[in-house]
């Protein structure tokens, strides 16, 4: 029999979103799919799910920054379908905010994606997943523990996250649960030079498990909370290869 629950990830268009995408839409989740700049991308994926199964997958163009729109957002996936039972907030902005160089701009930015939209988002579908027993899954980050030099304000916006994921896992209960992903390095940033060769070395010599991880070590850790997570809510899953065990 097919799982037929509706699934909408954030930023979903790419990278570890699109993955997590399609290991959900294998097990027969319908799939809507979030992006900001990404048209080519999502529209591709979208054709993509659809051909293996007709109908089971949306793309919607969304600026996270502007709150008054996200709402539309959750009415497109009810009008598509009428339900959803699982949000995935994907979505992040991530780039480096030197203290003395930051902007109010940035600030706002980097809190828009990775902490104001998440909460709005589910305030906005929670009575949806309230009716489906649903779930809510928010990417983290393992710097949402231990801060990063240079991105004071990403590791803040995610810290604020843990402490909203743990919030809203005690305000939707016990109808939905709330638990959150914080991955490690499963996939290195798409431009090269921002991460060199010599530094991957030196953080694979720091994690445990003395590899990185891939997007689909966190599209099973997904699954694991979607279908098996049952009694599990308020948590933290590192996804880590171990390497916050030295932070």
């Amino acid at each position: 029999m097919q799982n037929q629950k509706v699934v909408l990830i954030t930023g979903g268009a790419r990278r570890v979103g699109a993955v997590v995408a399609r290991h959900l839409h294998a097990q027969g989740m319908r799939i809507a799919i979030h992006y900001r700049n990404s048209a080519k991308d999502a529209q591709a994926l979208c054709d993509e799910l659809n051909h293996k199964r007709a109908n089971s997958a949306i793309a919607m163009a969304a600026d996270l920054n502007d709150i008054a729109a996200l709402p539309q957002i959750i009415n497109t996936v009810q009008m598509t379908w009428g339900q959803l039972d699982v949000l995935i907030n994907n979505a992040s902005s991530f780039y480096p905010t030197p203290l003395g160089t930051v902007n109010e701009k940035q600030w706002d930015d980097l809190f828009a994606s990775n902490l104001k939209a998440p909460f709005f988002l589910a305030q906005a579908a929670a009575p949806l997943l309230t009716k489906q027993q649903g779930c809510i899954i928010n990417m983290v980050d393992i710097r949402a523990r231990q801060p990063l030099k240079d991105f004071s304000v990403y590791c803040t916006a995610k810290a604020g996250l843990v402490m909203l994921t743990r919030s809203l896992a005690k305000e939707l209960a016990p109808a939905v649960r709330v638990n959150g992903i914080a991955p490690g390095v499963v996939l290195w940033p798409d431009d090269e030079q921002e991460v060199d060769e010599a530094t991957r070395n030196r953080i694979l010599a720091r994690t445990p498990l003395k590899r990185a991880g891939t997007p689909h070590d966190i599209a099973k850790a997904v699954d694991f909370l979607v279908n098996h997570g049952d009694y599990l809510t308020g948590e933290i899953i590192a996804v880590d290869g171990g390497r916050s065990l030295s932070f």
